[in-house]
């Protein structure tokens, strides 16, 4: 196989050695490993879609059987999930962002060996195995951070595996041009990935590395597109014949949806800072494991199904139905099962659990102030640009997400006004993002543990 390996990257070298015009030389070599990251990260992200989407399927198939099997599943669901980011992959817990944003700051000539702690071979396996795990059990986790972590993984391996004589690419524009490849991919929002890699990883000028990051972007979406075929992540809401005032109730949703998520982001900070403090030992993390899963199951059992899973059918059904308007608790619950499970030391992300919960905030208050049908749709979107911003503080990424996921353009003003109207409110609850505070854990264990 070394062999192999060996006569392929001769026969490569021979090959470009042959191309007379220099410039025209770097630039493809510049390009391919770009290229090369972009058809594999669109792979791994169908790939994962669809693993995900079947455990979705597999935990409502058994609750369908007997109902009272989510008092198996979501403890050992829980419990699992933990034990195997614990034993293989530690900082392959939770979203996957904060690790990338971290592996970004990185990406220095003193520290760029730690990055292999953040993202690698290991990292994906775990991540995918341990996100789904927890989904099965019960866990209100998304995919979307995850495949960012996995496709910024790609992305490093990619150029780790670059020959002596290949021109050197700087790894944090590849991590970042890898991070918005992936949330491209996992969306289906091209748009999305790069106002991502701009807003929330870039520290740099963008001219740096434009191209990288558009061809990358592209070849993503193109590559899932292939795989899983062109779709909408949600789908066309009707949003037509809706009046300028609709504006006020969406100020009134997204300063709501910014305050409860930054909020619910404190609270989950709050539960890691103290699970740091009082759980020492493997056995009070288990404990706590079980209860957290013994209550989403109770939940689950004697009120509503719809704290488990992403919440994508919640989004679905509001948007798509004429069931419209939430019970008052489930916005509620949407936010409870997250600050459980985004906890809970397993992998799983919180971009779609965070849309989930801006859309029941949205339908409750539309329902509250008697929208027509119409009005009621864009308040729901404007809600899930709200309560995204307030988790990411990145409004510019959320309104852009979920425009290009329902393809309403014309609500373009709508929902930057949201996503500006949640950034201020959100700053009342606490200045910093949960996805900064994040980050800088993981900076600090790494600097301390090497």
């Amino acid at each position: 196989m070394l062999k192999i390996l060996v006569l392929i990257r001769r026969s490569v070298k021979n090959s470009f050695d042959n191309i007379r015009n220099e410039q025209l030389k770097y630039n493809l070599l510049q390009a391919i490993p770009f290229w090369i990251g972009s058809v594999i990260t669109g792979f791994f992200a169908v790939s994962y879609a669809q693993l995900f989407a079947w455990g979705e399927n597999l935990l409502n198939f058994i609750l369908d059987w007997h109902t009272w099997m989510i008092f198996i599943i979501a403890p050992v669901g829980f419990v699992l999930s933990w034990w195997l980011v614990k034993e293989f992959a530690p900082n392959a817990k939770g979203s996957g962002i904060p690790q990338v944003m971290a592996a970004v700051e990185l990406a220095n000539p003193k520290e760029h060996k730690k990055i292999r702690n953040l993202l690698s071979l290991k990292i994906i396996i775990f991540k995918i195995i341990s996100s789904v795990v927890l989904v099965i059990g019960g866990g209100a986790v998304g995919r979307e951070g995850p495949t960012i972590q996995i496709a910024g993984s790609v992305f490093r391996k990619v150029n780790e595996y670059l020959p002596d004589w290949w021109p050197k690419i700087s790894k944090k524009n590849m991590i970042m041009t890898g991070a918005a490849a992936g949330l491209a991919a996992a969306f289906n929002t091209p748009l999305g990935g790069i106002v991502f890699a701009v807003e929330e990883l870039s520290k740099t000028h963008i001219n740096y590395f434009k191209t990288a990051l558009f061809t990358a972007v592209i070849i993503a979406g193109l590559t899932a597109q292939t795989l899983a075929g062109s779709y909408l992540y949600l789908g066309y809401p009707k949003t037509n014949d809706v009046s300028l005032m609709i504006m006020f109730p969406t100020i009134l949703v997204a300063a709501t949806a910014g305050i409860l998520a930054s909020q619910l982001s404190v609270i989950m900070l709050k539960i890691n800072g103290w699970k740091k403090r009082k759980l020492k030992t493997d056995k009070a993390n288990i404990v706590f494991l079980v209860v957290c899963a013994l209550i989403i199951a109770s939940i689950a059992y004697f009120i509503n199904r719809e704290i488990l899973g992403s919440g994508k059918e919640i989004m679905e059904r509001v948007l798509f139905t004429k069931d419209k308007h939430e019970d008052w608790y489930v916005p509620v619950l949407r936010m409870l099962g997250p600050a459980l499970s985004f906890t809970s030391g397993g992998a799983g992300g919180i971009f779609a659990p965070a849309l989930t919960a801006g859309a029941s905030i949205g339908s409750v208050i539309s329902g509250a102030i008697h929208l027509s049908p119409n009005e009621t749709n864009v308040v729901i979107l404007g809600g899930m640009v709200a309560f995204l911003t307030g988790i990411t503080r990145a409004p510019f990424t959320s309104a852009i997400i979920v425009l290009e996921m329902t393809d309403r353009h014309s609500l373009i003003f709508h929902l930057m006004l949201a996503g500006m109207v949640s950034s201020i409110a959100s700053i009342l609850v606490s200045r910093h993002s949960l996805y900064d505070v994040l980050k800088v854990n993981f900076l600090t264990e790494i600097r301390q543990r090497d």
